[in-house]
């Protein structure tokens, strides 16, 4: 598939305008290559340049991977001595010809690092976020990447149900995190997760996005769960609120209240929906039980190699929701110094409307 991908990326640079895109190591160049590489200080470089072979800046120790991509690439190789690096960047600077070009980079992944090197490389290149394109060429999951995440979906899943036996109050938030790695692990996860789990509990837990500490859980607590699994480099991201022992009216009533708001939007998702319709969806149900200043996050944002990529379902945005899209609906209610619920799904739109890729039970569950 790399090689379809690889004429889809160039016909995409055309029609944008761009000469050039490069990219470091990022979820993208492997969606294009099939190469993993880690961000380190010895910089890696692709660059794709519609015409030509795609030119590969690597360092000595990763150049065996050149051989295990799917189509001719022009390979340039240096050494541990930094001082030897610019000579190699220039060379493959030089094969762009000719050097006043307009680039695209991939601004959430591109560091200060590469830049300056791709500056002194080109220095009449011109470097432009390219965000757009490279948004909408992974838009649309294929079937093999829909595999890949139900495999995701289904590792996070048993994960978190084998966990679950585990938890009792005097634990710790720290502790519950370690454990629910460990069975992350177990049920076959990649090593590298979408994101290090929140465990975040009692008045802790109306912090959507609170790491997990030292403290006990205590009888009367609800506590957030908010994990992922990945496989192949494809994610899942799931969160579910339980309670420890037992639980107060109020915060049983929030709870139904988000359970509500998850399964409206997820019967709004659908093809020809926008994903501001999504999150109105979810965001009505919260407001008209009264606890709308209390949900202070979007409804939900795209899933796929990335936890989170487009489409971002928030009020605003018109994008009309297509077959293959992937995304959480997640809404949240978070009353400062009491605590929090959020209910989080992965959702895929398919021909006729959307499917859960995720089935975990939805109701209050009580622990410990």
């Amino acid at each position: 598939m790399t090689a379809e991908r690889l004429s889809h990326l160039h016909t995409a640079l055309n029609q944008a305008g761009f000469d050039a895109l490069v990219l470091n190591p990022s979820p993208t160049l492997y969606y294009l290559t099939g190469l993993r590489f880690h961000l380190m200080e010895r910089p890696v470089l692709a660059i794709f340049k519609p015409g030509q072979d795609p030119i590969l800046v690597l360092p000595e120790l990763e150049s065996v991977k050149v051989a295990q991509v799917p189509f001719p690439v022009q390979a340039f190789v240096y050494g541990d001595d930094p001082a030897t690096w610019a000579e190699v960047f220039n060379r493959a600077g030089a094969a762009l010809a000719p050097a006043k070009l307009k680039i695209g980079v991939e601004p959430t992944w591109l560091r200060y690092l590469e830049l300056e090197i791709l500056k002194a490389a080109l220095p009449d290149g011109e470097f432009v976020p390219a965000g757009a394109v490279i948004g909408a060429l992974r838009l649309h999951k294929e079937a093999s990447e829909l595999g890949r995440m139900r495999l995701a979906v289904e590792a996070a899943q048993l994960a978190f149900n084998a966990t679950l036996s585990l938890i009792k109050a005097g634990m710790t938030e720290r502790q519950l995190a370690s454990e629910l790695t460990i069975q992350l692990l177990r049920a076959g996860s990649d090593s590298e997760f979408p994101f290090a789990p929140i465990i975040a509990s009692g008045p802790n837990s109306a912090n959507p996005h609170a790491s997990p500490t030292d403290r006990p859980l205590a009888s009367g607590d609800l506590v957030v769960i908010d994990w992922g699994a990945s496989i192949q480099g494809y994610c899942s991201d799931l969160t579910r609120t339980i309670a420890i022992k037992h639980v107060k009216p109020e915060l049983a009533f929030i709870h139904d209240v988000v359970a509500q708001a998850n399964a409206a939007g997820r019967t709004c998702a659908r093809a020809g929906k926008t994903a501001g319709e999504v999150d109105q969806a979810a965001r009505k149900v919260i407001e008209d039980a009264g606890y709308g200043e209390y949900f202070i996050h979007r409804t939900g944002h795209g899933l796929g190699m990335e936890a989170h990529e487009e489409p971002y379902i928030f009020g605003g945005n018109p994008r009309v929701l297509a077959p293959g899209m992937t995304f959480t609906v997640e809404p949240g209610i978070y009353l400062p110094g009491l605590g929090g619920v959020r209910i989080e799904d992965n959702i895929v739109i398919t021909h006729s409307g959307a499917e859960s890729l995720s089935n975990l039970v939805r109701d209050l569950i009580v622990v410990g």
